[in-house]
């Protein structure tokens, strides 16, 4: 049941990958309004996700589901049958704001639900998997619905599963909250918007535009509301995120670690994407389809990490092996040449089972450290987490990338040529004969060497992060959930 929400919460990041040529020509939106399309729901989504999970701890969780459910449900029937751009980037951001109630409360819901800690393991394992394996998903499903049907499919096929949820959610869902929440600090909310979302904003828009002064700005101001953020969360008699939440036993090294693996996840993705499709020449939706093949090693981590830690071996050792797992995928990648398509697919499934059992194993830890109170609260910690470390590994090993790009290539080549392998090939196909072939091949080659470029840098850190995690995690324990619920105590606000 938690499990259909998230699925379409995570294929609503990729969806529209294949629908924006038909979006293109109905609705006609200029350059600015195509990009807030694409970009506002995962802006509007990482902003307002400490929001929405504490928030969901005072009202309830699954009241703050079924909510998010019926939003996100009305507002994919919205997109489906915008006539303007206005309107459909109007229907993403409301598909943002249902998305941003639904994965804390997903997941504060499998902490509630299951107290058994090996049962929690392997339903946290499921829900990480399912989280992974969305995002590839969406772009597919975007694919085969736009080759059949109109662009409006692919928010249609949101609606059974809202409906579903929004009929059985009250039936089999139990309902949880913190009994003594305090007051809502509203003034937080506005704080930690502007301090999420600048900073998301520069760290997406600097691999493909470069260190321009706007995006250094931008995270800078940022960083500044993230500053004012932490004080008034350390000052005020009823922080909307607890800084006691964070003396949890195992909570910070596991927060801090999840956001290094979602470095580790999206700092790849930025560079097989565009592999397959312009140094191979796949189309969109082939591309798509051999990115699926990877998604069979990761189905299978996330169990196999639970079984072990179960069966006695140290998390710490296990989550260690899981970034060294990482480490070797990118160590794979760094070996492709311009013809290496089963190589670069072992390579992503490789990195991405090594991830996955590192962000299942963590986050299992972060919401165990948690008192059942603040399930919501950790929730979206972990989940802001993850916005921000794979925003951050797109911006630098997309900037390694680049830079390697730009030297590889010729110096006679044209400018636009030397700026991105998109500007080579466009040049390439207006130049005649063998000058085009011969540009081409040089950008793509080009590209490689900065894909292997970027890998060995993510491999190193991935290397750094296994060595932080046999340090940061030893001895650290799942604690009974009678010691949780005393913690519980020391974070209410008559003790915070």
């Amino acid at each position: 049941m938690l499990m259909l929400p998230l699925l379409l919460v995570s294929m609503d990041v990729s969806v529209l990958y294949f629908a924006v040529p038909e979006i293109s020509a109905d609705l006609e939106p200029t350059g600015t309004q195509q990009l807030w399309i694409f970009d506002i729901y995962g802006f509007v989504l990482a902003g307002l996700l400490m929001t929405m999970g504490a928030l969901g701890d005072r009202i309830g969780r699954r009241r703050l589901l079924l909510c998010g459910a019926a939003a996100f449900g009305a507002a994919s029937l919205l997109a489906a049958y915008a006539q303007s751009a206005e309107t459909l980037i109007a229907a993403r951001a409301v598909l943002g704001i249902g998305g941003a109630t639904l994965m804390p409360s997903t997941m504060a819901l499998v902490r509630t639900m299951f107290s058994d800690p090996r049962q929690r393991a392997q339903a946290i394992g499921l829900w990480s998997g399912v989280m992974t394996g969305g995002i590839a998903l969406g772009s597919v499903m975007s694919g085969l619905l736009v080759e059949h049907f109109w662009w409006g499919s692919v928010f249609l096929v949101n609606l059974p599963a809202m409906v579903l949820l929004l009929v059985l959610g009250p039936l089999l869902l139990p309902e949880s909250r913190n009994p003594s929440p305090g007051r809502f600090d509203l003034p937080s909310v506005p704080l930690s918007m502007a301090a999420v979302l600048p900073v998301v904003y520069g760290l997406k828009e600097l691999p493909s535009e470069g260190w321009n002064v706007r995006y250094v700005v931008s995270i800078t101001v940022g960083l500044l509301f993230a500053a004012l953020f932490v004080h008034r969360q350390r000052t005020t008699a009823s922080p909307m995120i607890s800084p006691a939440l964070f003396r949890g036993h195992g909570f910070t090294p596991a927060l801090t670690l999840n956001t290094l693996s979602a470095f580790g996840m999206m700092g790849s993705a930025l560079f097989t994407t565009q592999y397959l499709q312009s140094v191979l020449g796949k189309s969109a939706l082939e591309a798509a389809l051999w990115s699926l093949l990877p998604s069979v090693l990761i189905g299978a981590a996330a169990p196999v990490a639970a079984q072990l830690v179960q069966r006695g071996m140290e998390r710490a050792h296990v989550v260690t092996a899981g970034f060294v797992i990482s480490a070797c995928g990118y160590g794979l990648l760094a070996l492709a040449g311009t013809d290496s398509l089963w190589l670069v697919l072992a390579a992503c499934g490789v990195m991405a089972a090594g991830i996955v059992v590192v962000m299942s194993l963590l986050t299992d830890l972060a919401l165990s450290s948690a008192p059942v109170d603040r399930a919501g609260s950790a929730s979206s910690l972990l989940e802001t987490g993850t916005e921000f470390g794979g925003a951050l590994g797109m911006a630098a090993l997309g900037s390694i990338g680049t830079a390697v790009y730009r030297h590889a290539m010729p110096d006679t080549a044209p400018e636009p040529a030397r700026e991105t392998l998109g500007g080579a090939l466009a040049v390439a196909a207006e130049l005649p004969g063998r000058a085009g072939d011969a540009l081409a091949a040089a950008a793509r080659a080009a590209f490689t060497d900065g894909m292997r470029g970027a890998a060995i840098a993510g491999a190193l850190l991935l290397l750094v992060a296994a060595g932080v995690a046999v340090a940061g995690l030893r001895h650290i324990r799942v604690r009974p959930e009678t010691e949780n619920a005393g913690q519980a105590e020391e974070l209410s606000p008559s003790g915070a």
